[in-house]
């Protein structure tokens, strides 16, 4: 093993730059025991140019570096010639067509086989089968359409509550105006995640005497009640302490299960349908003949129909069964009070394999008979409203004859069932792979956390006011608890009338300190009135206090503990500081859909965190500070979230660079450093403070992984032109310092892999974030789904 430093040279003398391009020249640290392809890739992060159109060339004679070169002894300047970019370009667009063509038809030649197959297999009885497969559905999803039914469903439901989490979710994102279709996109999915966890699945009946486990002793005999609610089904249980037997009713009704709120996929699917017909949504109900059950809503922002399975929480994911669950499709077929669909298309990439398994009847028949049963239920359409869906089907008919010859990403990860005990879902054969994993490749989120740092900054000037006065530590609690109290009260309220009325003595601790209280409502977007009797009330667009109180909430209880537990408050030593850098943007190698996002590392929000899936392999975070603007780093804070203590971090590596990337100087270095309790905040100073526009932390020999939290803080002096960037492993995360907050900076985490790839991989992704960021502003917009953006002081790994 030699270290070796090379001075690399690319630009105009190398025969393919730019006219007026000048020649650029970059030092390389490299261990050759890695490898050439190590060295490339190196390369690659620093000149953009991808390994396999380099041609290294050493300038002392000319020779080219390939895998036979003795690294150790060559010269170390090198030359590099991006040879035959365009011709390369060419070459490998058409032999990628040409394997395309070949795949097309590959899969063209296997669908034709299939359907031969299929006419000796299928059953010869016109469809009859078929039919009483779907049909009896139609009965159900008509049940939906009672509006007395409808109203009651609607009761259940926190409405107030989801409105304003799907306003914060899209304020989260940077849209706090957002078009009608955009809130009832938003609401849908905030409906989805409450079902979710106020739906309970039951995979044995607990004991109806004593709530203790129980057995399955076999099926009942349905009551006339039960009857009466569809419960054609009755399974019985014997108490495993008390012997007691308890029934379970398998209800069809949407109406009662709104009540019991219990069951399995199919009690599940067929009352989240009711509650999306109940809010106005056009919901269809998804059949799997291989016995699953799910629904699709007709999304206006998206233009099409879009896939929800309440049980797993999981939306727009259709490939969930077939890549995720490894089931083995053959008919999914979608039932709305106006008809029936064939959707299988939707859910496969194997068409000619989904093909060979259909065989109840000719596809010929399945279309006559989808066809017959629709003619039945249209009948009392209007012409438009007639109109309106056959233009909707039409649309979804191409959409789904595209579907079957589409390519699954290789990269794409879809997590394996989740509801049911292991055993129930093992017996299903739908555990998924082993190394399947709920995570997503990540787009570039924009960080929405101004408030954070304003609240830090107004809650500073308290603690710091206290300080100086040295107001006695009782008389300081009090005053929080009064504005915990106050805070408690605005966001229990109602959100778009949200107010508090001040107590005397509230009034009298506030009336000495009333400009920080001032400000520190301005910050929470909020304002004092004094009509008759002082009150707090709205400030403006009310998204704007929804999503600041929860993170001023969180620092207040924060505050109130480090008094209450003697923590000391020194000068520059204290939470909250100032100077937090917020306003960037965030990429992450994964993360954990749809709330454990990379922003929710920014949010200012104890609870929430960023969660890596896969942290334990390694994993990165890449924090970009506003364009044009950087800063030194002061010091940074984390969080330990509220996980196991062993995927808390224990050594981390921070790095700063002066050249956007090119070069790297260490900055800070962590050993087995331990978190004691959760949501336990601890403070690391920057030492070697000089100015950089790029941080990173490469490697994490030891990892453990799990954030709550980050805080980055500035230091004062004149920002430079040169994005900054930073990357490390954490739960939360904080940057301050003395001067104006930068805007501009990169933060990449990466963990639990070696120092040289993490270096790599960290300038590679500096040169990706910048080329993506480009081609998304003349991309189309993202979805709410991949655009979820937050901003929080903690991640999670």
């Amino acid at each position: 093993m030699v270290a070796r430093r090379f001075v690399v040279r690319h630009g105009p003398a190398s025969g393919g730059s730019v006219e007026g391009e000048e020649e650029e020249e970059h030092e390389v640290e490299y261990d050759t025991e890695h490898g050439l392809d190590v060295l490339r890739l190196q390369i690659f992060s620093l000149t953009a140019v991808p390994p396999d159109l380099q041609k290294i060339v050493v300038e002392a004679d000319g020779s080219v570096v390939d895998d036979g070169t003795d690294l150790e002894a060559v010269s170390e300047r090198l030359r590099l010639l991006a040879i035959g970019e365009e011709g390369e370009d060419d070459g490998a667009a058409a032999r990628a067509q040409e394997k395309s063509d070949e795949e097309f038809a590959r899969m063209l030649q296997a669908e034709e086989e299939a359907f031969l197959l299929q006419q000796y297999s299928i059953q010869n009885d016109g469809g009859d089968v078929f039919r009483q497969r779907v049909e009896p559905y139609m009965h159900q999803v008509l049940m939906y359409e009672d509006p007395v039914g409808q109203e009651a469903a609607r009761k259940t439901v926190p409405i107030c509550e989801l409105e304003e989490k799907a306003l914060v979710s899209l304020a989260k994102e940077g849209n706090f105006n957002p078009s009608k279709d955009e809130e009832k996109h938003a609401f849908l999915l905030q409906l989805l995640f409450w079902f979710k966890q106020s739906f309970r699945w039951v995979n044995a009946a607990p004991c109806d005497s004593c709530g203790r486990e129980t057995s399955n002793v076999g099926m009942g005999t349905p009551l006339t009640s039960e009857i009466k609610l569809g419960a054609s089904r009755v399974e019985i249980y014997r108490c495993n302490h008390c012997s007691s037997i308890t029934r379970f009713p398998r209800y069809n009704d949407p109406r009662k299960l709104i009540q019991t709120r219990r069951g399995r996929c199919g009690e599940w699917a067929n009352c989240f349908t009711f509650y999306c017909r109940a809010f106005g949504y056009d919901a269809r109900l998804i059949l799997d003949f291989t016995d699953h059950v799910w629904i699709e809503c007709f999304s206006n922002l998206y233009g099409r129909w879009m896939h929800l399975d309440p049980c797993e929480g999981i939306y727009d994911n259709p490939l969930l069964y077939e890549k995720g669950w490894n089931k083995k499709l053959d008919y999914v077929i979608a039932i709305s009070k106006d008809g029936v669909r064939d959707v299988t298309k939707r859910y496969t990439r194997k068409w000619h394999e989904v093909l060979s398994r259909r065989t109840i009847t000719s596809e010929e028949t399945a279309v006559a008979v989808l066809s017959s049963i629709t003619g039945k239920y249209r009948t009392g359409l209007s012409t438009d409203a007639l109109s309106v869906i056959e233009n909707r089907e039409k649309e979804e008919s191409e959409e789904l004859s595209k579907s079957a010859y589409l390519q699954v990403e290789t990269a794409l990860s879809l997590p394996g069932r989740l509801s049911g005990s292991v055993e129930w879902r093992k017996a299903r054969s739908e555990l998924g792979q082993a190394d399947s994993l709920s995570c997503s490749s990540c787009p570039i989120r924009k960080c929405v956390d101004a408030h954070v740092s304003n609240i830090y900054d107004a809650l500073s000037a308290f603690v710091s006011h206290f300080c100086d006065k040295k107001i006695p530590k009782e008389r300081i609690i009090e005053v929080f608890d009064a504005l915990k109290t106050l805070m408690l009260t605005l966001k229990n309220s109602n959100f778009k009338s949200r107010s508090a009325t001040l107590d005397q003595k509230t009034h009298h601790l506030f009336e000495e300190i009333f400009p920080s209280i001032e400000r520190l409502l301005s910050a929470i977007s909020l304002k004092a009135e004094s009509a008759g009797h002082q009150s707090v009330t709205v400030a403006g667009n009310p998204i704007h206090s929804s999503l600041a109180l929860p993170v001023a909430l969180d620092a207040v209880n924060e505050i109130l503990s480090n008094y209450k537990n003697n923590t000391s408050f020194t000068e520059g030593n204290h939470f909250p500081r100032g100077n937090r850098v917020c306003s960037g943007s965030v990429l992450a190698s994964r993360e954990q859909l749809p709330i454990g996002i990379a922003t929710a590392a920014f949010d200012g929000i104890c609870s929430s965190k960023w969660e890596e899936p896969d942290g334990a392999k390694g994993c990165w975070l890449i924090y970009t500070m506003q364009a044009g603007k950087s800063c030194e780093l002061e010091s940074y804070d984390l969080m330990s979230a509220n996980d196991a203590p062993e995927r808390d971090p224990m050594d981390w590596v921070l790095e700063g660079s002066t050249d956007g990337g090119s070069t790297w100087n260490l900055l800070d270095a962590r050993n087995s450093e331990m978190f004691e309790s959760r949501f336990l905040r601890k403070t690391f100073t920057v030492d070697k403070r000089y100015k950089v526009n790029a941080f990173r932390s490469p490697a994490v020999k030891r990892i453990t992984g799990a954030m709550s939290g980050v805080d980055p803080r500035a230091a004062s002096g004149p920002l430079t032109r040169h994005p900054i960037f930073f990357r490390w492993p954490w739960e939360w995360i904080s940057f301050h310092g003395n001067g104006s907050a930068a805007s501009g900076v990169l933060l990449v985490v990466v963990l639990g892999l070696p120092h040289w790839l993490a270096s790599v991989l960290c300038s590679s992704l500096g040169y990706l974030l910048e080329s993506h960021h480009s081609s998304q502003t003349h991309s189309k917009q993202e979805s709410p789904a991949t655009r979820n953006l937050m901003l929080h002081d903690s991640f999670h790994l």
